[in-house]
């Protein structure tokens, strides 16, 4: 057997021998799925306007601010894509399907809502990130935070993909309260509402704290980089130390590494997510 064979092996051993499992998710895992902020194709496919205005990939808009009516015409339709478009998706359903019916939560970075939309239990789902299925108000006026598909929709429905821009004034949003700016509910400043996902994150600690020391858990890191580890990435590594006979199995495709003080008990695979679940399935 090669070294990917057998390291694949390793892991699936690892899954059978788990009575609890632990999954921590970043970009790298909807990358795999085929929603990659670095893919220009589909830039260019989705985007044409902003592609001749010289931007090649969605990474270069997070956090760049445009006119309201092109900054809305290139969020309703990457919103619509990666958050609202048709499922299924098999990389999230063969990590669904190799969980099985062991106890497991899910802490991800990703906003997109993958998990829940390919059969993961929304209540064992932790997003502190945030969720472009909300929008909130900018300032914010309120901690309410509201469903994000209308006003998608009604941004779509006047939407020029020649000029990039929402034509119609009126299906710019705004918020319902105070009438100023909106945006979606992510964590992009101090201004996010995070409201909406604290019982998640309760919960998920419950269940680490109701957790016997004795268990086997594994923690399944999939995906997670330095963009921003304190958020999934450093926490796994903490959960895997936090437990003696826990294990730490990391995919990463350029950051494969782990804790040395997990030596016997922790693989980093320098591989792309779906062609490993694809080989443990």
């Amino acid at each position: 057997m090669n070294d990917t064979t057998t390291a694949a092996a390793r892991v699936r051993r690892w899954i059978a021998e788990a009575d609890r499992i632990v999954i921590g998710a970043g970009a790298g895992l909807s990358a795999s799925a085929g929603f990659d902020y670095t893919d220009t194709r589909r830039f260019a496919e989705l985007f044409p306007a902003l592609h001749r205005r010289g931007l090649r990939a969605r990474y270069q808009l997070i956090g760049t601010r445009l006119p309201a009516p092109l900054m809305w015409g290139y969020w309703a339709t990457h919103v619509a894509d990666i958050r609202f478009g048709p499922g299924p998706h098999p990389v999230y359903e063969r990590l669904r399907a190799l969980v099985g019916d062991r106890e497991h939560v899910v802490l991800s970075s990703n906003v997109d809502g993958l998990f829940a939309r390919n059969g993961f239990d929304p209540e064992r789902i932790f997003t502190p990130q945030g969720d472009y299925a909300r929008y909130q108000c900018e300032v914010p006026c309120t901690r309410e935070t509201w469903d994000s598909r209308p006003i998608v929709e009604a941004a779509l429905a006047a939407y020029d993909p020649a000029t990039g821009e929402v034509t119609d004034p009126a299906a710019i949003p705004a918020c319902p309260r105070c009438g100023g700016e909106v945006f979606l509910n992510v964590r992009k400043g101090p201004e996010f509402i995070v409201d909406p996902h604290l019982a998640a994150g309760r919960r998920i600690q419950d269940w680490l704290e109701a957790t016997p020391a004795d268990a086997k858990l594994l923690v399944l890191d999939v995906g997670t980089g330095f963009n921003t580890p304190s958020v999934v990435r450093w926490p796994m590594e903490r959960v895997a130390l936090g437990y003696p006979n826990a294990r730490l199995v990391r995919i990463n495709l350029e950051h494969p590494e782990v804790p040395e003080e997990l030596a016997g008990r922790a693989i980093g695979l320098a591989t792309d997510a779906a062609t490993l679940l694809e080989q443990l399935s």
